[in-house]
């Protein structure tokens, strides 16, 4: 390829609408786009780049302006507008493909252009480059046209105005009302890049875009222009390789029957061949060189990207494109750089069905608490926290490697993790034969030391034997804990803002830990003394029937909460004028009434007065960051108005609670009868350890409680920190921040501007918001282990674990976020995982599905306690079942059976709120 020399902005007119490549950065994104930014990244970068230029967003704003297309943008951004897109679109781009390119703008354009050919017309390719594409959080790739081997000044201003139409294409509109982007806030670049003889071209990814494994590039490539590549026109040849050792794993050739080549007046043609898979297009040295060149443009990003690339007749590799692999989940920072070395990390996130980011103040507290831990078993944590709690994607995980090398841990994990959540378990196992992760021969009695050091210094013998022999006792200390909390957490109204950061960060790493644990050996007790009866019993007693025991737990705060909640909406039932303003008001409606005051009075009091015991909870409420329901009450609002429809007098969770305490009652007393006819003191003793176990397990949901009212406790320390933030400019506003660490809030309240890093941080969560996979455990090589479905699992058939006993038969409601959703009376909940602010919603389910979990998590117990059909652990549940699908729930056998096919919502929009939902529950 010839060299070029690109000319002054003083010889090309219009110099602000026509940018070459050496002069475009990062920065200059919203000029450019994202692939024009990307193309000058990478030329500064010295990479091979054919050379070019961009035709700026300005140009295209004027054409805009020309075309009068702002009424149809405003139009598009509303829900009607959505609705006809497909129109709107239509008329945009006939409008933007008609205007005329300002004189001036057009002579820029030819300057450039013939700048490009030394003086002569050359063959060009021309590429949209929205300012919305080739994004960290969203690539855009293909959604708007590509033009190639244009040829001749005017062939390329038509071109141009065809690139500008086809920022309003179908699939392009759909994907950003998709990805929640304002049609007014895209605008468009045109990259106008010069072509080069191409014998073979393709695409490359720096990671494995199927198993997310960095270092592994993927290549596809097949002779002629990469277009047949790109479009799936051709079948290509498939090359993985090793980036660190250039092995070649992976080799599969293609037919390669598609040549799409440039002709010499311009325009490309298409041509069908013989097959071609027994001849690779590529030899061993140029698939290392691609990988080499591959690597080059991941360690300028510091991410994994997907590329486009040419090699000409020379011989010589090109990079023609450059965006970012966005369906990868990030790594965490300190992730090993190479193969040889495999850490495991277990997402604290998705244990404790939180899907969603969290905030980085949030976090900060995490990592307080985990330096409690630490320290109680011997470690010193450091000043940024242990090794073994890591963020990835504004996520906690789990670095469980070292526990899964020790001997002892590999045991402890191999027999606690199937009960939070079963199929992690059974990935954990499976990864247990990498060689990477074999067992240390030393380490055993360290571990033992440790964990004798931990136990020991949070008095876990005392406090479980006083479980165990004075059982109320340990009730009225675990009550207790709340009052010591919050005199613990209180200061002086005069106190000073640093006063308050040293009280959160002495009592995060001191004494929160030492408080909740405290109530873990009640637990311990608990489930010991369930596994001493099942084991007296031997086979006189079925699973199901144990788990009947466990249903109604009493001194359960989380099932004291719903019930609370459900004789609110009694009351109000009970005044008819009370609940038709309910029902008429939407739940923000009726939040923003109650923050006025203005509720009916037997609602607004009532609601008050729960608010008071319970409003320092809420959904997703580990996160610090998040508002309480005292903060905003439109969840539990939403709640009370679902509960007003349930008509069903013996549905009613309060009869069904009271139902389910005689149940375990008698099941109890039945059990004890059963035993005792292999003598009195077996029975007595089954008898002794099952009361025991209900008056001990119901508080399994206090840790988390008292956690929580941790948390609300240190976000209103915050609050008056936040308010003098924002008050002296260095936060916009109050609540930013819980988008710093303590540190950075020190800096801040000594004079540091955190504005702009703030809004980094929003923008980021924001992006994260709108990640749909979250892994469960993800691998140091950036792979997620997968689990293969049993033999039994067919596509109407789900498999997961037994979590509550019973049959159901009913209507799906799936559901990802609990805040605002409606769920009929009866119906089965399907969602990714439940937290503490779901439960009010069990109250009316008729059963239960999750995606993750086992027989100890969350949603299980409650889901036993209220005596609703349950099945965790179900992969991929929310997204084979659909809403409004009849489907059965079998709770003992751990099934989920798709009793029709699934719903077409297009032509069935009620599908999303089916009423009524018609139960046959058969409890077991």
């Amino acid at each position: 390829m010839s060299s070029y020399q690109p000319p002054s902005p003083q010889s090309r007119g219009n110099a602000s609408a026509v940018l070459f490549f050496e002069e475009i950065g990062s920065a200059q994104l919203p000029q450019v786009g994202g692939k024009g930014a990307n193309l000058g990244e990478l030329t500064h970068a010295g990479l091979p780049v054919p050379p070019g230029f961009c035709i700026t967003t300005e140009a295209y704003i004027h054409a805009a302006e020309r075309a009068n297309v702002a009424a149809l943008l405003a139009e598009l951004a509303g829900t009607a507008g959505q609705a006809r897109s497909t129109e709107i679109a239509a008329t945009i781009r006939e409008r933007l493909h008609g205007v005329a390119l300002p004189l001036e703008l057009a002579d820029a354009v030819r300057t450039a252009y013939l700048a490009l050919g030394n003086g002569r017309p050359t063959p060009v390719a021309v590429r949209s480059s929205a300012t919305a594409e080739d994004l960290p959080f969203a690539s855009f790739a293909g959604q708007q046209d590509t033009y190639l081997n244009i040829v001749g000044e005017e062939a390329l201003l038509d071109a141009i105005r065809r690139c500008w139409a086809s920022l309003w294409t179908e699939r392009a509109v759909n994907y950003r009302i998709k990805n929640q982007i304002d049609p007014a806030s895209v605008s468009l670049s045109v990259v106008v890049q010069r072509m080069i003889e191409v014998e073979v071209a393709g695409v490359l990814f720096t990671a494995n875009p199927l198993t997310g494994k960095r270092r592994q590039a993927v290549i596809d490539a097949s002779p002629g222009l990469g277009e047949a590549v790109v479009s799936g026109a051709v079948n290509p040849d498939h090359f993985v390789v090793n980036t660190q050792s250039g092995e070649i794993v992976e080799r599969r050739l293609g037919n390669k029957r598609v040549v799409i080549q440039a002709l010499p007046d311009g325009g490309t043609q298409r041509i069908e061949r013989e097959d071609q898979s027994k001849y690779a297009c590529l030899t061993d040295e140029q698939i290392r060189t691609l990988a080499r060149l591959g690597a080059q443009v991941e360690a300028h990003y510091h991410a994994p990207q997907d590329t486009e690339w040419a090699i000409d007749t020379s011989g010589k590799c090109w990079l023609t494109q450059a965006r970012p692999i966005t369906t990868l989940y990030p790594l965490p920072v300190s992730a090993p750089v190479s193969d040889e070395v495999l850490r495991i990390y277990l997402s604290l996130n998705v244990a404790q069905g939180v899907y969603q980011p969290l905030t980085p103040m949030g976090m900060s507290v995490f990592r307080l608490f985990a330096s409690s831990i630490a320290k109680l078993a011997g470690f010193n944590p450091g000043e940024s926290g242990p090794g073994f709690l890591i963020e990835a994607g504004m996520r906690l995980f789990l670095d469980i490697t070292e526990a899964i090398r020790n001997p002892l841990g590999r045991r402890v994990i191999g027999k606690a993790l199937p009960f939070g959540e079963a199929r992690s378990a059974v990935m954990v196992q499976a990864l247990e034969s990498d060689h990477r992760l074999q067992v240390k021969a030393a380490g055993r009695w360290g571990f033992v030391w440790r964990a004798a050091s931990f136990i020991t210094r949070l008095q876990l013998p005392r406090y479980l034997l006083q479980a165990i022999f004075r059982p109320q006792a340990t009730h009225k200390r675990v009550l207790g804990i709340k009052s010591r909390i919050e005199q613990q957490l209180t200061l002086p109204p005069h106190a000073s803002l640093h006063e308050r950061l040293d009280l959160i960060e002495r009592f995060g790493r001191t004494q929160a830990f030492r408080t909740v644990g405290s109530v873990v050996p009640v637990l311990a007790a608990g489930f010991l003394c369930l596994a001493l009866a099942a084991k007296l019993l031997g086979s006189l007693a079925s699973a199901d029937e144990r788990q009947t025991v466990l249903r109604s737990l009493p001194f359960n705060p989380t099932t004291e909460m719903d019930l609370a909640l459900w004789s609110i909406a009694q009351k109000i039932a009970a005044d008819r004028e009370a609940a038709t303003y309910m029902i008429e008001h939407s739940p923000a409606e009726l939040a923003q009434a109650y923050q006025q005051r203005s509720l009916p009075r037997i609602v607004q009091d009532n609601l008050t007065s729960f608010l008071q015991s319970y409003g320092h909870r809420g959904v997703a409420e580990i996160d610090m960051g998040l508002p309480r329901w005292s903060d905003d009450p439109t969840h539990i609002l939403g709640v009370l108005n679902n509960y007003l429809r349930l008509k069903d007098a013996s549905m009613a969770p309060d009869v069904q609670f009271a139902r389910g305490a005689q149940q375990a009652e008698a099941m109890i007393h039945t059990l004890a009868r059963r035993a005792g006819k292999q003598g009195w003191w077996r029975g007595w003793l089954v008898n002794i350890c099952l009361q025991r176990t209900r008056a001990l397990l119901g508080m399994r949901e206090m840790p988390k409680f008292y956690l929580v009212w941790i948390l609300a406790r240190m976000r209103n320390l915050l609050r008056p920190i936040g308010e003098e933030l924002a008050a002296t400019r260095r936060l916009e506003q109050r609540d930013d921040i819980f988008f710093l660490t303590f540190a950075e809030v020190r800096s801040a309240l000594a004079g540091t501007d955190m504005r702009a890093l703030v809004q980094s941080r929003r923008t980021t969560y924001e992006q994260e918001m709108r990640r749909r996979s979250i892994p469960r455990i993800l691998l140091s090589d950036g792979s997620e282990p997968t689990v293969l479905a049993g033999e039994e699992e067919t596509a109407s058939t789900l498999r997961g674990t037994p979590a509550s006993a019973g049959r159901i038969k009913a209507k799906a409601r799936v559901i990802f976020d609990p805040v605002g959703a409606h769920l009929e009376p009866g119906e089965i909940l399907v969602a990714p995982s439940t937290d503490p602010g779901w439960t009010p919603l069990f109250l009316t389910a008729g059963g239960l599905v999750m995606e993750m979990g086992g027989s100890i998590s969350h949603g299980a117990v409650v889901a036993r306690e209220y005596g609703i059909p349950a099945v965790v652990g179900v992969a991929g549940a929310t997204e084979h079942i659909q809403n409004g699908q009849l489907i059965q729930v079998d709770g003992s056998a751990g099934s989920v059976v798709l009793l029709e096919e699934k719903i077409d919502t297009a032509s069935n929009p009620t599908a999303t709120n089916v009423p009524d939902a018609v139960a046959d529950i058969e409890n077991i």
